[in-house]
């Protein structure tokens, strides 16, 4: 998968009230709208893990992101 990253950007996951919160500024945003462009063109089953060492703020959950 090839996915175009914006040079600044920050992306942040939290857990909040049984549910989780996605905070993001501008290139964060672009970012993982490219996560999910280049996601939906895989096959199901394939899915892409976002945490602190890998594009997330310190901190942050894990996000797993799956194509169904």
């Amino acid at each position: 998968m090839n996915i175009v990253w914006e040079d600044a950007y920050s992306i942040k996951v939290s857990p909040d009230k049984g549910g989780v919160l996605i905070s993001a500024d501008r290139g964060g945003l672009l970012s993982l709208a490219r996560v999910l462009e280049a996601l939906a063109e895989e096959e199901p089953g394939s899915h892409i893990h976002l945490d602190q060492y890998n594009s997330l703020e310190d901190g942050s959950a894990e996000l797993i992101i799956e194509k169904i």
